[in-house]
């Protein structure tokens, strides 16, 4: 008959795909359940208010359009809506796919088994598959998993939670519109079930098992399925246990599996006492807390509470007597094998020959271990009783006292456990390899041995006192042929041969009085003790690791292990060697991957990968959070390093007297830990945890403080990364690892991703923490929770900048690059702020601080043009004021009549609308001082720091624009192509060069306005009164009351223009030109000898706009003489 699992066998390797990808699905369902986007949880009071309405539940499809009615109505609903599915559509199509996956498993295994019932398969019925012990095995796995499916979903992802991921998926995808959608099935069987895996929360009525018939699945299956588990050992593991009190641990997983299948047959958890009763029996005798699937606990105490006939067999375990006797018994043992293990795990004590003759008593220490190990631990754990519940608590304090449980020493034998196992099992794999030369190498001897002694008798090979004896030396050469005829390949065979000989060598010593001569005996002995040695030999067989490998099975602990990680690491702390006993347990703990992995890999499925690295990427995860203790030692003492560097330790200098080298010596702790990537990892994550902190707490400014906090903070932060910087720089060559590159690759990684963060608020469509490049999983970036409107510190310290520099309380002096305070003219800040963020934060710092203002300025400057195109546009008596204008003013290369009274009336006119505008342009200035001054910081600090790159990046910036001038002017020329990201990276080393005018960007995307440049040329003059001009100080606001700061001003209109095409600036230095001309015409003809303020604030506005956009004279001169141009500030 063909193997059930051959290629060939297609109804063999059918439940074979199906019960693969079961096991790939619950993996793709737990790595999920750790990536819920926490708004479906609707538990913060601001995420209800604001998502409420876009986020339903199942009552969604009672009233569709009673919903998506409610959402027309009001445009911002609209707006959240379309920003929320940009955000999150992509996650839910995971999860959508994940739910379908368990949906399309049930409806492929109930084909398959109609298949099996309507004769598909050739000779192959679902009683012959279940003879077959694949087949059994298979069929019993296939309903399991998905029982595990539905539980794990139901624990790890809330029924709500559920139900409004699958409505906002059916809302934002095409599925509704598609035939051949099964949304509905797929809401049938995952719609809440109103169970919580809260502790305390109340279990709903039938459940598990109404939610397990929600699908219905063949009752023959289920019953036959059912009764397989009940009756047979499917997968022979009894067999690795022959003791009778070893039996529950032998069928552990198939009393799993049995567990999950009762479900999908209530009746006999209800009403089948006796069948009830023969399973307690068989399975459930000595324990209650039994791991389901990858270490997830159940408590059949709590579990089976609602069943009458199962609550009734469990009584018999559940007898007070019956718990005192097993945990008594378990700590007994514990205890003894506690002491037979650490004198086994004796230097010298495992040796190959003391293994080959114990090999049996070894494998029945490991069983003892092993299972009082995984009774204890189980039944002990904390996660497995809801300790609301007082006859779960009741249960387990019986435990915890009758057991005299200690955690510590129970982890001890855990790890001697572990140690013992994996010195074992190596020892024996290395025998196994050299199995065949060792056994040939002591046939060689021994047959030799034999010749030698027949040559001995035959009196050729002189030897003291050795009479010839042809006899003997016969009887010798028959030996060392029946040795050498031994054959390897069977065994059997060879073994009860080896045997005979040495009986053989023991009665020829007797019978021929050999014992006088002790050289025949020494050769006789020899050869007994080689002959030994491949009886020895010959049973190292493969099954002896394979029963070890059952043995030390540890997947029930997947889980409850990290109940134990603070004594793990405590046990390094005291005892750093703890970590090579560490590694063993580690390992034991990796043999849980083979039980999902297996039929992946028999299946030759393409989910192996995916699944393998998702669990060997928890288990490393663990592994690196117990080891972090390692580094979190070492910072701890990192940290009295930095004490004794900033406050302590003098600098050494240059120039030392030989006699003076013992007073400037220091003595630091030293780590002994092997320099591996683990440990790298370990430092980079305490190095993050710590300086995110640090920044976090150390970048929070109180906006009543007078003066500002920030530079004080800023030189106290500096300090405190120095202080960093430089004890890391120490402590590098202690632990073999390279400081510097560490510390800039981390810090750089700690700012971009608080940037990212913030720049987050200002993005419709979110980056997420899992899409992030600058977050990590093993090396996490910490978040906090928001002091404020800024969600970081990066956020707080730009808003604490732009509060002190606000335009409306402060004047800028450009050429003193300093702002100053209006009433009370004091030095506010200047430019050292920025020297000192770059001292504090590094050039990520500032860099990330100008691309948090690039998203403020884009932010101000599209919430500027809704306000302009919904209020001023909208207001007719501003665009009747606006149509008036553009009739009085054209042409505009003549004179406007009556000057004066014409623009006065517009401005006065137009005066309500200036306020919200004046207000945008200013912030929109302001930020464009604070770029420059940053790109100033950066160009002065690449020069000094680093003056070849940054004169390698001017020199390139250079002849690039040169190309592509060139291409323009004559399109033979290359030009880089669209896929070419040369122009793309440059400009990111440019800005960190602070290689760019920030004056010169384009900042947004905009349309056509009607009026727009008469709207701003009217701002321009309606603020030309509230300012006057100083000689020493330029153009400064005349009143501290109605607030105008003359450089955001002019900065503000630059970049507002630049946005828009190039014509409407023409029109609006037109205009400004017009204005000029036509109010000094209006002068020289009422013969008024002064130039009017107003013409001198519209020139200078011409003059700055000139200067700052680098545009030739000739622009303005165009539209005003060059001789007022020339003579205007001699007058002044």
């Amino acid at each position: 008959m063909v193997d059930f699992l051959a290629d060939n066998n297609l109804c063999g390797q059918a439940i074979l795909r199906i019960v693969s990808r079961g096991n790939a699905i619950i993996a793709e369902l737990l790595r999920l359940s750790d990536f819920i986007p926490p708004v479906f949880r609707l538990k913060d009071k601001n995420d209800q208010q604001k998502y409420g309405d876009i986020i339903c539940d199942f009552s969604y499809f009672k009233g569709a359009e009673y919903y998506e009615g409610k959402l027309e109505a009001k445009a911002e609903l609209q707006d959240l809506d379309e920003e929320f599915r940009e955000n999150n559509t992509e996650i839910l199509s995971r999860f959508y796919l994940a739910f379908e996956s368990v949906h399309k498993y049930i409806v492929d295994l109930n084909r398959y088994l109609d298949d099996l019932n309507d004769g598909v398969y050739i000779q192959q019925t679902l009683e012959t598959v279940l003879l077959n012990e694949d087949g059994k095995q298979l069929l019993c796995e296939a309903l399991y998993l998905y029982g595990v499916m539905l539980l794990v979903i139901d624990q790890k992802i809330e029924g709500e939670v559920r139900e409004r991921m699958l409505v906002s998926y059916y809302r934002y995808s095409a599925a509704r519109s598609s035939v051949d959608s099964n949304l509905d099935d797929i809401c049938k069987l995952l719609r809440s079930t109103g169970f919580s895996s809260q502790p305390g929360a109340k279990r709903p009525a039938s459940y598990p098992d109404s939610y397990f018939q929600r699908v219905p699945i063949s009752a023959t299956f289920i019953s036959m399925v059912i009764g397989r588990l009940r009756s047979d050992d499917i997968y022979n593991q009894v067999s690795a246990y022959p003791l009778p009190e070893h039996r529950s641990t032998a069928l552990a997983n198939q009393a799993a599996m049995l567990y999950v299948c009762l479900f999908f047959s209530p009746s006999i958890l209800h009403t089948q006492q006796a069948k009830m009763r023969e399973i307690v029996d068989k399975y459930f005798p000595d324990n209650w807390v039994i791991s389901i699937y990858m270490g997830i606990t159940v408590n059949l105490v709590e579990a089976w509470e609602p069943y009458k006939a199962a609550k009734t067999a469990l009584n018999y375990t559940l007898d007070s007597a019956n718990i005192k006797e097993q945990a008594t018994r378990y700590a007994a043992s514990l205890e003894s094998q506690r002491s037979q293990v650490q004198q086994r795990l004796k230097e010298g004590f495992l040796r190959e020959e003391i293994i080959l003759d114990h090999i049996p008593k070894l494998l029945n220490c490991l069983r003892d271990c092993n299972v009082a190990i995984r009774w204890l631990m189980l039944h002990s754990a904390e996660s497995a009783y809801d300790l609301n519940n007082k006859r779960l608590r009741q249960v387990r304090d019986q435990v915890l006292s009758d057991s005299k449980y200690k955690p510590k020493i129970l982890f001890q034998l855990l790890l001697d456990t572990a140690q013992f196992e994996f010195m074992l099992k190596e020892m024996f794999k290395q025998m196994l390899s050299e199995k065949q030369l060792k056994w040939e190498s002591y046939k060689k001897e021994g047959s030799e041995r034999m010749t030698e002694l027949a040559e001995v008798f035959s009196g050729v090979k002189p030897l003291t006192r050795v009479e010839k004896n042809e006899n003997l030396q016969a009887w010798f050469r028959e030996i060392s042929k029946q040795i050498e005829s031994l054959n390897y390949e069977d065994s059997t065979a060879a073994g009860r041969k080896t045997a005979q000989l040495i009986q053989a060598l023991i009665e020829v010593q007797e019978f021929h009085q050999l014992e006088s001569n002790l050289q025949v005996c020494q050769f006789l002995a020899d050869t007994r003790k080689f002959l030994h040695q491949m009886i020895r030999t010959i049973n190292i067989k493969e099954e002896v690791l394979i029963t070890m490998q059952i043995v030390g099975d540890l997947s029930y602990a997947w889980q409850i292990i990290d109940s134990f990680t603070s004594i793990m690491q405590e046990s390094i702390r005291v005892s750093p060697p703890m970590v090579t006993k560490l590694r063993a347990t580690f390992l034991k703990l990796a043999s849980a991957l083979d039980l999902p992995l297996l039929r992946i890999n028999q299946a030759n499925s393409a989910d192996l990968l995916s699944v393998s690295q998702f669990y060997s990427g928890e288990l490393v995860a663990y592994v690196r959070k117990v080891l972090q203790i390692i580094p979190e030692s070492m910072f701890t003492s990192l940290a009295k390093i930095i004490k004794l560097q900033i406050h302590d330790i003098m600098e050494v200098p240059t120039r030392l007297d030989k006699d003076k080298l013992k007073d400037y010596s220091q003595l630091g702790a030293r780590y002994e830990v092997d320099p591996k990537q683990l440990l790298e990892d370990g430092i980079r994550k305490e190095l993050v945890k710590r300086v995110a902190y640090a920044l976090h707490k150390g970048l929070i400014f109180n906006p009543k403080a007078k003066p500002s906090e920030l530079m004080p903070k800023l030189k106290e932060m500096a300090a405190t990364m120095d202080g960093f910087y430089r004890s890391f720089e120490y402590i590098q060559d202690y632990v073999s690892i390279y400081g510097l590159k560490i510390w800039q690759e981390e810090v750089s990684r700690i700012i971009n991703y608080n940037v990212e963060q913030e720049c987050n608020s200002f993005l419709r469509t979110k980056i997420q923490d899992w899409q992030s490049v600058h977050q990590s999983t093993h090396i996490p970036i910490p978040k906090f929770a928001s002091v404020d409107e800024s969600a970081t510190f990066i956020g707080r310290l730009c808003r604490e900048i732009l509060r002190i520099t606000d335009p409306k309380v402060t004047c800028y002096m450009d050429q003193m690059n300093t702002w100053y305070d209006l009433k009370s003219h004091q030095e506010v800040t200047n430019n050292r702020v920025f020297s000192e963020i770059q001292n504090t934060l590094g050039t990520f710092g500032l860099n990330g601080l100008d691309r948090l203002l690039c998203f403020m300025i884009v932010k101000e400057l599209q919430n500027f043009l809704t306000m302009l195109q919904k209020t001023i546009l909208r207001d007719k008596a501003a665009v009747d004021v606006f149509k008036a204008m553009v009739a009085a003013v054209n042409p505009v290369q003549g004179i406007v009549a009556n000057s004066t009274k014409v623009y006065t009336s517009a401005v006065a006119k137009s005066q309500k609308i200036w306020g919200s505008y004046l207000e945008s342009i200013m912030k929109v200035g302001q930020m464009q001082i604070l770029r420059q001054q940053i790109a100033n910081e950066l160009n002065f600090s690449c020069k000094f720091d680093s003056k070849h790159l940054g004169a390698a990046l001017e020199n390139l910036n250079k002849s690039l624009l040169a190309d592509i001038e060139a291409h323009y002017q004559d399109p033979t020329f290359p030009y880089p192509k669209e896929d070419n990201t040369l122009l793309y990276e440059i400009t990111a080393y440019l800005e960190a060069a602070g290689i760019h005018n920030p004056l010169n960007k384009i900042y947004i995307t905009t349309k056509r306005l009607p009026y727009f440049p008469i709207i701003n040329f009217l701002f321009v003059i309606a603020q030309l009164p509230k300012l006057q001009y100083s000689k020493n100080q330029g153009m400064t606001c005349r009143k501290a009351t109605d607030p105008v700061d003359w450089l955001p001003l002019v900065l503000g209109m630059l970049t507002l223009l630049k946005q828009f095409h190039s014509r409407y600036t023409q029109q609006f230095l037109a205009l400004i030109g017009q204005f000029i001309r036509s109010i000094m015409e209006q002068c020289t003809s009422q013969k008024i000898p002064d130039m009017p303020s107003d013409v001198v604030g519209a020139l200078m506005f011409l003059e700055d706009y000139v200067k700052y956009t680098k545009l030739s004279r000739k622009v303005v001169e165009a539209h005003v003489p060059s001789l007022i141009f020339d003579e205007f500030r001699t007058i002044l």
